[in-house]
Order: structure tokens, then sequence, then C-alpha cells
């Protein structure tokens, strides 16, 4: 199965900021999960192959930001105001249908997981 790669990761402190970044070698529709161990996978962001439309998930909505730079190739989560609920490897995905939705079956590329810990 063909993977994407996942940077940006590490340690921050409640209330702090990461930006993560998706190395994404294509132009569809593009997300962003999270897992938990002992959990299950969990969407986080979406976006449109142009960057136009995006939708979160209600546990992040006014404190991530998903974008993408078509030209360069790269998909980002700008991550702000974090909590300790956010700890989670974090995946970018790339969807394998147009009409793709928030749905992990609908996406067939993956990276490997960037470890976001946030800590009081």
């Amino acid at each position: 199965q063909e993977q994407l790669v996942e940077s940006g990761g590490g340690p921050v402190q409640t209330g702090g900021s990461l930006r993560l970044s998706c190395a994404a070698f294509s132009d569809t529709v593009m997300a962003w999960f999270r897992q938990v161990r002992g959990m299950e996978r969990e969407f986080v962001a979406q976006i449109s192959q142009n960057g136009g439309r995006t939708d979160y998930a209600d546990s992040v909505k006014g404190r991530f930001t998903v974008s993408r730079d078509v030209a360069k190739n790269t998909m980002y989560l700008q991550m702000n105001s974090l909590k300790p609920e956010d700890t989670a490897v974090y995946y970018c995905a790339a969807a394998k249908i147009p009409w793709a939705t928030t749905a992990v079956d609908d996406y067939d590329v993956w990276g490997q997981g960037t470890q976001v810990t946030v800590s009081s």
C-alpha cells in the first residue's frame, strides 16, 4: 500500500500550538485522522482537492485549521489551543473516491503517523 509521510509532531504544553505537515503526492481529497492506543481511529479534518472546502470534527472546530498547498504537494494541520485529549498519533490520508466522507474506509493511502503529546 502506498504511504504518505507526516511530520511536525512532538511534545507540547496545554494551550500550545503545533503545525503538522504531510507530503501529499496527489491532489485528491485528503484528511487528518488520529488514534489513541486501544481506541478507534477518529476523523479530525478534511480538505477538498483545491483546498476550497474543509470539514472538522466537533472536538477540534475553532482550534484546528487544515490547509493544503497543491503546488507543493503538501497538506498541513495547524493545531492551536491544544488540550491533553488531543494527545494521539496523527495520520494523514488520501481518498480513493472523489466523494469521500469522513469515514476511514474512504481513504486508501496513509502516512505512518506522527505522535502529538499534550501535557499539563
